[in-house]
């Protein structure tokens, strides 16, 4: 009996539910840390990746635009429900997501493993978040005069978000997590040297009850998208966490022009420590609403 010929996967873009190809046609080969050519004799090769473009990054934001509304809009709950069915679809697909983060990393097995769990309780923690981060940063204000005065987060909007270049799994959820949990639709640039287990978490994306377009997953060379990303009218913010220092500043330059939020370039020493609630508030704006009290009867009391 023959050999079968090995079904390769093709590798594609995520961007308003759906998976395009570059409209450039472009791709790029991606390889793999390891230091052994595979049996097939292709050495370090894993799959071509989509060389997305920057037509491709203005279609994101299109698509990022057009889900806002409703993701903003869904109650806190809900959010944190789709997050949490992430999870569980990770879960189920983890043998998966090992093998294709051992590649990318260059890890052992039982570190890859490591890493995918790690990925997988993130989005558990921020699926726990979803409901509780008003609580922390929002309140009543106490205020001279018959008022209540009370401030509430609301998401900023649009947020373009580099992934971090070396953690191209866990590093990427713990920056796309947050951003989605606060009510915010994001458009990601994957790591450029190791974009597949991005790639292929947008697959999961479109299966766990995220509506099409409020993650758009994007690969290809990280300067060339975010360019037009940080300059982009209708992206209200910038997370930079995979761009190295030269790059953060021409993009913060450019960021200016409309006035979006930028996060800056933070080291982080080890993604899987507890993130804290920095990357949530990061993308929150603050609303205050005041409104009069009323007199209760003959007494004069209020409320």
């Amino acid at each position: 009996m023959s050999d079968r010929l090995s079904v390769l996967k093709t590798y594609k873009l995520y961007v308003g539910g759906k998976f395009p190809r570059s409209e450039s046609g472009r791709v790029y080969e991606v390889t793999t840390k390891r230091p052994a050519a595979d049996a097939a004799g292709k050495g370090n090769w894993l799959a071509n990746a989509p060389l997305a473009s920057r037509k491709d990054a203005r279609d994101a934001v299109v698509a990022a635009r057009k889900a806002f509304g409703g993701w903003s809009g869904a109650t806190a709950y809900n959010r944190g429900q789709v997050l949490y069915r992430v999870a569980e679809m990770l879960e189920g697909r983890r043998d998966q997501f090992v093998r294709e983060v051992a590649d990318a990393e260059g890890l052992g097995r039982s570190k890859a493993a490591a890493v995918v769990d790690a990925t997988i309780d993130r989005w558990v923690w921020y699926a726990g978040w979803t409901d509780k981060i008003a609580q922390v940063v929002g309140g009543g204000n106490p205020v001279a005069g018959p008022f209540f005065n009370l401030s509430s987060p609301e998401p900023t909007g649009v947020v373009a978000v580099l992934a971090p270049q070396e953690s191209s799994f866990l590093g990427l959820v713990s920056v796309v997590a947050p951003v989605i949990a606060t009510g915010n639709t994001a458009v990601v640039i994957a790591s450029e040297k190791s974009p597949l287990p991005a790639l292929s978490l947008a697959e999961v994306l479109a299966t766990s009850d995220v509506p099409g377009g409020v993650v758009n997953v994007l690969s290809g060379r990280t300067a060339e998208i975010a360019a037009p990303l940080a300059a982009h009218q209708d992206v209200n913010a910038i997370d930079l966490a995979g761009a190295d220092e030269a790059l953060a500043k021409e993009l913060e330059i450019a960021a200016a022009d409309n006035l979006k939020r930028v996060l800056r370039p933070q080291p982080v020493d080890d993604w899987t420590a507890t993130p804290g609630t920095d990357r949530m508030t990061a993308f929150l704006e603050t609303k205050t609403v005041w409104h009069p009290t009323g007199a209760l009867g003959a007494s004069g009391s209020s409320y």
